[in-house]
């Protein structure tokens, strides 16, 4: 995806977040996918 190191991380930790609120104890695949819809992409 073309991620750097600290996009990855803070998708990662905002992924861990969803997966919190959703009760569950493992960060799933839907958790990543919605962390990464909530990534600010900076264009231009």
């Amino acid at each position: 995806m073309g991620l750097s190191a600290r996009a990855y991380h803070r998708v990662l930790e905002l992924a861990r977040t969803i997966a919190d609120l959703a009760a569950s104890d493992a960060i799933e695949a839907p958790h990543v996918a919605e962390g990464i819809q909530y990534r600010r992409v900076a264009m231009g």
